[in-house]
């Protein structure tokens, strides 16, 4: 009998229509309860995906740069609180009152990439850690750290330039000794220049689905170039949040909310989000209809062709992960996520997102 025959059939309808392409995976506790995989891996071949297939996570990526920080400040090498100036030298001025933290909680005031002249230059031209780090030092601090929280990944590229000092070790390598290997998952790591057999972004253009062949990942390398598969995203999800990856001192300073007292509440008058170390909080459920209340930690991604969303509810031990190759599904992929998640929990099943 299928475990969630609501959301089975939903997407079965989604998936031989063309309105979703992607893959799908609900877990509670120690039992998979879906775990399907629609439409294309490349419109060029028609090449089918499959539960195995790799996807770009983008910014999901954000987390495991996090988990390295700390994971490096469990092993003593570093921690959240050191100046940004003991491992980027020469420093700015500046800079003078960043601290680690900072860099990871979306609160170091430093222009992100988007925000900066020339941005569609950069956006094309590949990049080694080392020159991000030397284009922020560029640029005056937009706020005093700590004041306010605005999205960054400029300060993940950061954080992974620190990773890369304190290890001593490239940036990948570290994240394949520290954290997958260990770990067993074989089929995640930093895209570089190798094939990894990731399947192609996609976009919705008036021509019809588009495959989007540039992704050029080195210029998010610490906050969106990992790529993954479902069941190695299970094994992360398990093992990060069941207190397997850090002491639970840094896995509590990762979850716990960075942003100032003063932030303000999400459109549609809904409770502010939780700003973590690369991981967001919330209720999610509020944003569908009807909804539920049920908080979640999570975090979307989207680059170059993907639109992800990887959440976790921690009192019923519920990962749903759903991974699209079509950077235009990012409601598809919202509304699957809550309407998996729902129905994991035995909630009324959502039809559609609360526009409010």
């Amino acid at each position: 009998m299928e475990a969630l025959p609501q959301l089975a059939e939903r997407l079965g309808r989604e998936g031989e229509a063309g309105r979703f392409m992607g893959a799908v995976l609900v877990a509670r506790g120690d039992e998979i309860l879906f775990r399907q995989a629609y439409g294309v891996a490349d419109v060029a071949t028609g090449a089918p995906l499959t539960v195995s297939s790799r996807f770009r996570l983008a910014s999901i990526s954000k987390q495991f740069t996090a988990a390295a920080i700390l994971k490096l400040q469990d092993d003593g090498k570093l921690s959240i609180g050191d100046p940004v100036c003991r491992w980027i030298q020469p420093c700015p001025e500046a800079w003078a009152p960043l601290k680690i933290h900072h860099l990871i909680s979306h609160t170091s005031g430093i222009p992100d990439l988007m925000a900066r002249p020339a941005w569609g230059l950069r956006r094309v031209t590949p990049a080694t850690l080392h020159e991000l780090t030397e284009d922020s030092k560029l640029y005056r601090l937009s706020f005093v750290p700590g004041d306010k929280v605005r999205y960054n990944n400029a300060g993940f590229n950061l954080a992974a330039d620190i990773v890369e000092k304190a290890s001593g070790m490239p940036f990948g390598a570290y994240l394949q000794t520290a954290l997958f290997q260990p770990l067993g998952m074989a089929d995640t790591g930093l895209e570089e220049a190798a094939d990894h057999g990731i399947v192609t972004g996609h976009a919705n253009f008036p021509a019809g689905l588009t495959a989007q062949r540039d992704p050029n990942v080195s210029i998010v390398a610490g906050a969106g170039a990992l790529y993954s598969t479902l069941d190695d995203m299970l094994v992360w999800q398990r093992a990060l949040h069941g207190g397997r990856v850090l002491s639970p001192y840094s896995y509590a300073q990762m979850i716990m909310d960075h942003s100032p007292a003063d932030q303000p509440n999400e459109r549609g008058g809904r409770p502010h989000r939780d700003w973590g170390y690369g991981l967001m909080a919330n209720r999610l459920g509020q944003r569908v209809t009807p909804g539920f209340q049920d908080y979640e930690i999570y975090h979307t991604g989207s680059w170059s062709g993907f639109r992800n969303l990887a959440t976790w509810q921690p009192e019923a031990r519920v990962a749903v992960i759903v991974l699209s190759n079509n950077y235009h599904q990012q409601p598809q992929v919202l509304l699957i996520s809550q309407q998996a998640m729902a129905e994991a929990l035995g909630h009324a099943f959502p039809t559609g997102l609360d526009r409010n």
